[in-house]
């Protein structure tokens, strides 16, 4: 009989929040989390396609998970949905859930039989339920996934009874609330519409139930994430199908998210610049406990590489709503994600998003370099990029990023700054306000456990970090 488990998570927020639903479900159904994962007598992997790297990383995590000799493999996350061609032979005890609303029934299974049959035993065939993934009208747009690979849950995730809304984030001080799933926007370079195709939200109501419940938990910072949360409220992410121009359901959410009693700090998740409103910025300026902190995904600060991109907005609209978010919130961090090698990227393209990134004056940068991801229309894109020139634009990217983040940080030196306490191991450090690290010094072990939040005053920067002192209250 199963009596314990691990769980193993690569990938985004999104995923990291799905893997606390999969604890807490089996907790519920009387296993006890193993550690270390050599132990466990099931493992979950959680696995992440979005990168050629990432789906290598997942095989990776599976053939270690196989090797420990646990009773049963279970392999779920984004890879089976789109690469089930990789996931052959795997051993009689693994099974792929390729379809996510068979996950929780497959795990009750798991642990209510001693029975370790193949998946065929235990899964609906692979013709049940399948649907083709979303194709772009013509009208909407020339790109179409290149993946032949089938998703077979009409609904997705929502509505959904299977995997428990959270009750706790364990083992970290802040939570993840997911509050949206699905992408059909078609980035050339992403498979996600491939794996998570249906748009869809939770209801208002259990958000704020389950917010309210990480709360009682003891979680004093949520950030509300999904796929594309700029979508919120919506059941598609093309911005030309909404009944209006700006989407008023992710504000209205977030001002009630925000009302809740004991909610310290609120941070949402990756956004595109079009969803940066000026309603929304009301709510920001409305709300003490929404952090000034906002990531707006940038890939490239060059037109003619966002347009191959199919990203939704040019360099200049990017800085339009840097400039509507500076002249609402006082010096918010300004985060980013930038793709360098996309096919046919110049020296010209790469020096325009250098100089952006210089302009925004970033709080820190996200460094990707290009890596072709199998059925995208990017993988067949020409002429593609050298290794080297890769490898050199990443390097200049990220010393660039280290000289950004100091100066961002050096401007609140001398002043007070909110730390939650994220380690209280040696020296106490957390996230401010404005999501830069600081390390408090001077302060014993045992002097603050996390999830405390503390008065600081921020004295120096460090290599990657602020020291900080401690304010008596």
């Amino acid at each position: 009989m199963l009596r314990s488990f691990a769980i193993l998570t690569l990938g985004c927020k999104v995923n990291q929040y799905e893997s606390q639903q999969i604890r807490q479900l089996l907790e519920t159904l009387g296993l006890a989390q193993a550690d270390p994962a050599d132990t466990a007598q099931l493992v979950i992997v959680n696995t992440c396609c979005v990168t050629h790297t990432a789906s290598a990383k997942s095989r990776h995590l599976i053939n270690q998970a196989q090797k420990r000799g646990p009773q049963a493999v279970v392999i779920c996350g984004c890879l089976p949905t789109v690469e089930t061609d990789e996931l052959k032979a795997l051993g009689e005890n693994v099974h792929v859930v390729k379809n996510r609303c068979d996950l929780a029934a497959t795990l009750s299974r798991l642990v209510h039989t001693e029975s370790t049959a193949p998946d065929s035993a235990r899964l609906p065939p692979a013709s049940a339920g399948v649907i083709s993934p979303p194709y772009l009208h013509p009208a909407d747009a020339v790109i179409r996934p290149e993946s032949d690979a089938k998703v077979k849950c009409e609904k997705d995730l929502w509505p959904s009874d299977e995997l428990p809304p959270l009750t706790s984030f364990h083992g970290q001080t802040r939570a993840f609330l997911k509050i949206q799933d699905g992408c059909d926007a078609f980035c050339s370079y992403c498979i996600i519409p491939t794996a998570r195709p249906h748009v869809r939200y939770k209801n208002s109501e259990e958000i704020l139930a389950e917010a309210a419940a990480l709360v009682s938990a003891g979680h004093k910072e949520i950030v509300l994430t999904g796929v594309h949360i700029g979508s919120y409220g919506q059941t598609t992410a093309r911005r030309r199908r909404w009944p209006t121009p700006e989407n008023p359901h992710l504000p209205a959410l977030l001002d009630q998210v925000a009302r809740i009693a004991g909610l310290s700090r609120i941070r949402l998740s990756s956004l595109d610049p079009a969803d940066v409103t000026p309603a929304l910025l009301d709510v920001f300026c409305s709300h003490h406990n929404l952090m000034p902190h906002l990531h707006l995904s940038l890939q490239s600060g060059s037109d003619a590489i966002l347009r191959r991109m199919a990203r939704p907005y040019t360099a200049d609209d990017f800085r339009a709503k840097v400039a509507l978010v500076r002249s609402r919130l006082d010096r918010p961090a300004i985060t980013t994600d930038i793709i360098v090698g996309f096919p046919s990227e110049t020296d010209s393209d790469f020096c325009q998003t250098v100089a952006l990134a210089k302009e925004v004056a970033f709080a820190k940068m996200h460094v990707f370099v290009f890596s072709a991801r199998k059925g995208t229309p990017a993988a067949r894109m020409q002429p593609k990029i050298q290794a080297e020139v890769k490898k050199a634009r990443s390097r200049i990217l990220r010393e660039l990023d280290v000289i950004l983040q100091t100066q961002f940080r050096s401007q609140f030196l001398g002043e007070t700054a909110q730390v939650l306490i994220e380690s209280a191991n040696g020296h106490a450090g957390g996230r401010a306000e404005r999501y830069f690290e600081v390390e408090i010094a001077g302060k014993p072990n045992g002097t603050y456990s996390a999830g405390d939040i503390v008065t600081t005053r921020l004295e120096e920067n460090a290599a990657d970090s602020v020291l900080a002192t401690a304010i008596c209250p």
